[in-house]
């Protein structure tokens, strides 16, 4: 009797133990590495980021992406230091707002200022054909774009761009490097800038020279006649 009483706790117990183990499901395949996982998670985020800031853009909610620094004087060697010192003051002319872009309502203001205005679609299209990061506005960079396309003949003759650089009175009017029209003659040209560069900062040097020797000469004179009036 204590012993058939022993077996149904026995057997009691082993039922409670399998009704506690938990069941496995069938797995149709096994799951893959690890690293695809990573793989398919940074694809996943990079997807994600990259629709977020284009919802962000037509929304007029993207931050501005920091602007590429840059050297106009080895970047557009084509030009002289004083048409890229022309360019540049011309710039921060129209660049109203400081903000270092000229946008539509800037350009519109420039354009008007040289005797060539310009519709609302007749000013994005400028912008449009030289603005390298989709912004809608020019920056410095993209503003030397234009007298470069101008120098090289790339620009239609009745385009806005094409009045803004003839109208700027900035000279451009050349060909390739410098006006060669050979490549080779170019090739020369090219080589030899780095020294007219030289030349031409050793040039600005001499002249804060000469106008620190005058600004002295100046001072020197003021005490002189100073001098004489109080003695």
């Amino acid at each position: 009797m204590a012993s058939e009483e022993l077996a149904k706790k026995l057997q009691s117990r082993r039922t409670a133990t399998q009704e506690a183990e938990p069941r496995s499901e069938p797995r149709c395949c096994e799951p893959g590495p690890p690293e695809a996982d990573a793989s398919a998670s940074a694809s996943s985020a990079e997807l994600s980021a990259v629709l977020t800031r284009r919802q962000d853009i037509n929304d007029g909610n993207a931050a501005s992406r920091p602007t590429r620094v840059f050297n106009p004087y080895t970047e557009f060697k084509e030009f002289s230091r004083k048409q890229i010192k022309d360019m540049e003051a011309m710039f921060k002319r129209y660049d109203t707002g400081r903000d270092g872009f000229i946008d539509l309502m800037e350009l519109k203001l420039m354009m008007e200022k040289l005797g060539a205005p310009q519709t609302h679609l007749g000013l994005k299209n400028m912008i449009k054909e030289v603005d390298e990061d989709f912004d809608g506005k020019l920056s410095y960079r993209e503003f030397l774009l234009i007298f470069r396309r101008a120098a090289a003949g790339e620009l239609q003759e009745e385009s806005g761009l094409m009045a803004l650089a003839r109208l700027s009175e900035i000279n451009v009017s050349t060909e390739g490097v410098m006006g060669a029209k050979d490549f080779f003659e170019a090739k020369v040209q090219a080589l030899s800038l780095g020294s007219k560069f030289e030349a031409e900062i050793q040039e600005e040097k001499e002249e804060r020279k000469r106008q620190e020797v005058d600004k002295k000469q100046r001072q020197a004179a003021f005490k002189q006649l100073q001098s004489a009036f109080c003695s």
